[in-house]
């Protein structure tokens, strides 16, 4: 497995929806459906397109992407009450561990700004009321995602062809981060960081030098959607996830961005998992995952679609056609993720939403972030229970699963065939 499988780009064109691969199956034929036949937020308005803005003297500060192209970014300016208050959004879309799949990536968007093109910005991007109550009149910043490890390298690589591979993440952040500050973000009043999937593991990765941009009387906090990558094996016994994430970490060289604590006992390689990261981080977070989650099922415990006694392939693509020792299986892959979230769980800071639903990022879909037919854990939607969080509405705004099939507000994002 030389790459993650991409996870859902919130870039959505004026062309139509687009979901990269690793998005629920038929997502869009039930958001289509939701759509005509609900009276949810999703009917109310039209997505709004945001244009891209590439890094001012990115390539001096070399704040590039894979092929030395300008990084870039996603700016919607808040409004009314909530323009001094600001949400930065990781871009996900896999990672690279070696030199052949980083030569790929650099000749799509998520290697070079030379593909990118304007977002819609819908769930927690959304600026309609109704589809995203509590963040929908803030500055709203989408980071593109161009260096294959998760915003944290800083090397430079030599492609097959001779010519460089820029292995520049973690001067990305610094560079956008800083000119958002120029842009106004130095005077916010609060500040949330988050992303999904590959972004949000750079949103934990990230999370304090957040933090440590503003002043303390400053409400900063962090949110984590569908980035708490185990460190499983999977069901032939190898560590594949580990083997690709090994690679990431030395070909792009993400060593300044790991706790230093992590680093004095364990390999950097284990210092990139969620499960280590949060044992560091003194920011409140909040971390929204499925306990199934469905990129983690199809590419951490079976990336093959058969094993000695079992085939895979219909169950990873559907989890109804699970058979019942497969679901055993599956529960098993639950405990183990909620085990190590021992720590979140026990910081009254930080909120959890840990749902049962087989899908794969949550916050950047009106579908699923709020709607009449959310995910629900305790009544409450995922946009309802982070608000509560963020702002305080309710204390220890926690909520974990009980075991697949027992939540019938997943089915909205369960494929149907």
């Amino acid at each position: 497995m030389a790459t993650e499988l991409l996870s859902p780009l919130l870039a959505r064109r004026r062309q139509g929806l687009h979901v990269v691969a690793g998005a629920p199956l038929l997502l869009l034929a039930v958001l289509l459906v939701a759509v005509v036949f609900s009276r949810s937020p999703l009917a109310v308005s039209s997505p709004e397109l945001v244009d891209l803005t590439l890094v001012a003297g990115a390539r001096e500060k070399g704040a590039v992407c894979l092929d030395g192209s300008p990084a870039g970014y996603h700016l919607r300016r808040g409004f009314g009450s909530g323009a001094h208050s600001w949400l930065i959004y990781l871009q996900g879309g896999g990672w690279c561990n070696t030199v052949k799949s980083c030569s790929d990536r650099k000749t799509t968007e998520f290697g070079s700004s030379k593909f990118m093109r304007a977002v819609e910005f819908t769930g927690i991007l959304s600026n309609h009321h109704l589809e995203n109550p509590d963040f929908y009149d803030w500055n709203i910043v989408v980071i593109r995602y161009c260096d294959g490890a998760s915003f944290a390298g800083d090397a430079e690589g030599e492609d097959l062809d001779g010519t460089k591979l820029f292995f520049r993440g973690l001067r990305i952040w610094e560079a956008v981060v800083d000119e958002l500050m120029a842009k106004g973000m130095d005077n916010a009043k609060q500040a949330l960081l988050t992303g999904c999937s590959a972004g949000s593991l750079a949103a934990l990765l990230h999370c304090d030098n957040f933090r440590g941009r503003f002043p303390q009387e400053v409400s900063v906090k962090c949110l984590s959607d569908a980035g708490f990558f185990i460190d499983e094996k999977d069901l032939s016994g190898k560590r594949s996830i580990r083997s690709l994430i090994n690679g990431v970490v030395h070909l792009q060289n993400v060593r300044e961005v790991l706790p230093t604590k992590c680093l004095q006992k364990k390999d950097p390689t284990e210092c990139f998992f969620p499960a280590e990261l949060i044992k560091s981080i003194s920011t409140p977070t909040f971390i929204l995952n499925s306990d199934y989650d469905s990129w983690q099922i199809r590419n951490i415990l079976a990336p093959n679609g058969s094993y000695p006694g079992q085939e895979w392939t219909s169950c990873k693509a559907n989890i109804r056609n699970c058979s019942s020792t497969q679901i055993d299986i599956l529960h098993g892959f639950k405990k183990k993720l909620v085990s190590e979230l021992k720590v979140a769980e026990e910081n009254k800071d930080w909120g959890l939403f840990i749902d049962s639903c087989f899908t794969h990022c949550q916050t950047p879909f009106n579908i699923s972030w709020y709607s009449q037919i959310s995910p629900r854990l305790g009544n409450k939607s995922i946009a309802e229970a982070v608000g509560d969080w963020y702002f305080g509405r309710r204390q220890d705004v926690k909520q974990i699963d009980c075991k697949y099939p027992c939540n019938p507000t997943c089915s909205s994002l369960l494929p149907t065939a």
